[in-house]
């Protein structure tokens, strides 16, 4: 006779219904040894300010442009912009069915979240927060409603180990003049489930209409649940989905009622999120005592809704704000989760499971490994 199954012990399959994708979890070879690569450790002893860092108040960029002498946030055109400006040149015909080529013009802009070289998210006050969120939202309305612009993406890459190439606390925002390849995923996903007239009523918050929303009914069961989940408050929940693929990922969305977007948020809201960002990003410092690296996203509403225009009757209207929070940390600050071979060839793969994943998270402290440190000496 096989013996009971047991999530933290067998290996087995899990689905993400927002990518239509599978995650093999494989709880038993986080005890492999390893003689891998060692990430060097992130540096946490930076200036408040340095001259020769391109982001600082009053420094010269690359492209020779100087940088005001801002307190807070500041956004300025990246100068090495993955995207250009409209109007783009007509795209070739295709040589063959196979090989077609779809212009995409839009502009990136790089978003500061402090004047000071040696902060990132978690150590930042909750005022401070806000106002990066206010930036987001500004940004995004912005960029949202220029002509041609389909789609706006926030991000944060945070660490020399996801891509950042420089430490200065930022973030970046790409607009887009088609919806990219994840989101427009989601977004069919959550449309489906929207229009599935077999999905059962529940208490959860209900999307635009009336309609079931798949994140309006997966936070409120995961609410009740709590297994995976690392923190909440009044507004939102941020928890290590059922189906992660990065060892120690949150999924943060609002789990009171349905919001389609940043500019929905009323002003309580934005005070508990700026509170409940904090706290994941503590508890990732205090993880494994380092700068925890992580790539960040906000997922919503492709564009904000145009003057006069409600939404409510569009059938594509389904949206429901969401973060996702990817880190590459698997064991220590130095042993960092790569996403090769099976992955690459077959399909996403994780060595701990989620629920195991947020046990840790949740015993971590709130308050920041380095003030704790300081307050010692």
């Amino acid at each position: 006779m096989a013996e009971p199954f047991d999530p933290t012990t067998h290996s087995h399959r899990r689905f993400n219904p927002l990518t239509n994708e599978h995650v093999l979890v494989s709880p038993h070879r986080s005890k492999r040894p390893w003689l891998g690569q060692i990430e060097a450790p992130q540096p946490v002893d930076l200036p408040a300010y340095d001259p020769k860092c391109y982001l600082c108040p009053g420094n010269a960029r690359a492209s020779g442009e100087k940088n005001g002498q801002y307190q807070n946030t500041s956004v300025f055109v990246n100068d090495y912009a993955a995207v250009l400006p409209p109007p783009g040149p007509i795209a070739p015909a295709a040589p063959h069915p196979l090989l077609t080529t779809q212009p995409m013009q839009g502009a990136c802009d790089v978003i500061i979240f402090h004047h000071r070289h040696d902060l990132t998210l978690p150590r930042l006050t909750l005022e401070e927060l806000g106002k990066v969120i206010e930036e987001w939202i500004r940004v995004y309305k912005m960029r949202g409603a220029q002509d041609g612009i389909k789609y706006v993406q926030i991000f944060e890459n945070k660490g020399s180990i996801m891509g950042c190439s420089n430490p200065h606390p930022h973030g970046q925002s790409w607009s887009l003049s088609e919806i990219p390849t994840i989101p427009a995923t989601e977004l069919q996903s959550l449309k489906r489930y929207a229009n599935n007239p077999d999905v059962a009523p529940s208490d959860a918050p209900r999307g635009l209409n009336g309609r079931p929303c798949m994140l309006c009914e997966y936070a409120n069961f995961e609410v009740q649940d709590q297994g995976r989940v690392v923190v909440q408050n009044e507004h939102w929940v941020a928890l290590v989905p059922w189906w992660a693929t990065w060892p120690f990922e949150i999924l943060l969305l609002p789990h009171h009622r349905h919001i389609p977007s940043l500019v929905e948020l009323t002003e309580d809201e934005k005070v508990s999120f700026a509170s409940i960002i904090s706290r994941i990003t503590i508890r990732y410092d205090n993880l494994f005592s380092c700068s925890f690296a992580y790539s960040m996203g906000i997922h919503q509403r492709p564009i904000p809704l145009k003057d006069g225009d409600s939404g409510a009757n569009a059938d594509d209207d389904v949206a429901h704000l969401h973060l996702h929070f990817f880190p590459p940390l698997l064991r220590s600050a130095s042993v960092r989760k790569f996403l090769v071979g099976f992955e690459l060839m077959a399909e996403a793969q994780r060595d701990i499971s989620p629920e195991q994943a947020a046990e840790r998270l949740r015993a971590c402290s709130e308050v920041h490994y380095m003030n704790s440190a300081a307050a010692t000496q």
